[in-house]
């Protein structure tokens, strides 16, 4: 009788680190998909309509931070604050552009006080560089932007298209997963795009981490129906 309860001891004790790691996986699973199916959502109570909502956005080279500046002249400063600019260590004209807009809206009476903030970030992988060594640089990059979304937290990520999105993104969906912090993904596709999605549009669209996807052509919204069709914003 001692031997059968010491073996069926020892067989519970060997089955309980695999019985863990079912149940964790479980679990986690069952939290993706509550998050994917809560995703694009109303936040109803959750956020107070009148309540500043602390928003990142992510800049990138060229055309993107042209057509985010756009985006952020018609947007509601009082409402998305503060504001914390992202951009690649390596661009060098992206936040300038971000500090002028910034500053220009300090100049005017309604929207004094507000604050902002500008960051870098590690890309990925730079243009030319082998796949080899973007391995370590893409580590590096995950790294420092987990260390920049602990800091932030935003409850509002904006972006349009460069690739230093997809860790932040990932990163913020990964927080509602796991609880931290329910980030609202708005994601604006280039005006560029007029018949398929960027690389970097076509991950969050097909990974559903975006709350919100927004394209500028007709013919995208009917080829990626989950999209929203705004017209130009340029």
């Amino acid at each position: 009788m001692e031997k059968n309860s010491s073996f069926c001891f020892a067989n519970l004790s060997s089955n309980l680190p695999i019985t863990c790691l079912i149940t964790f996986i479980t679990i986690f699973l069952h939290r993706v998909l509550n998050v994917i199916y809560r995703t694009g959502k109303p936040l109803g109570k959750r956020v107070s309509p009148q309540r500043p909502l602390s928003t990142l956005i992510v800049l990138g080279s060229g055309g993107h931070t042209a057509e985010m500046i756009n985006l952020l002249l018609v947007l509601r400063k009082e409402r998305f604050t503060p504001r914390f600019y992202i951009a690649a260590a390596t661009d060098n004209m992206s936040l300038q552009k971000a500090r002028v807009l910034e500053n220009s809206l300090a100049d005017s009476s309604e929207t004094k006080g507000l604050s902002a903030e500008f960051m870098e970030i590690y890309r990925s992988r730079e243009v030319g560089q082998s796949y080899v060594t973007s391995v370590w640089t893409t580590l590096v990059a995950m790294a420092h932007a987990l260390w920049l979304m602990i800091k932030i937290r935003p409850q509002v990520v904006l972006c349009n298209g460069p690739g230093t999105c997809i860790p932040l993104c990932v990163i913020a969906f990964f927080f509602k997963v796991v609880g931290i912090r329910w980030s609202s993904i708005f994601y604006v596709e280039s005006i560029a795009r007029v018949k398929r999605l960027s690389l970097s549009g076509l991950l969050l669209y097909k990974l559903r981490i975006a709350d919100q996807f927004f394209v500028q052509w007709p013919q995208l919204q009917r080829k990626y129906p989950r999209t929203h069709y705004v017209g130009c914003l340029m």
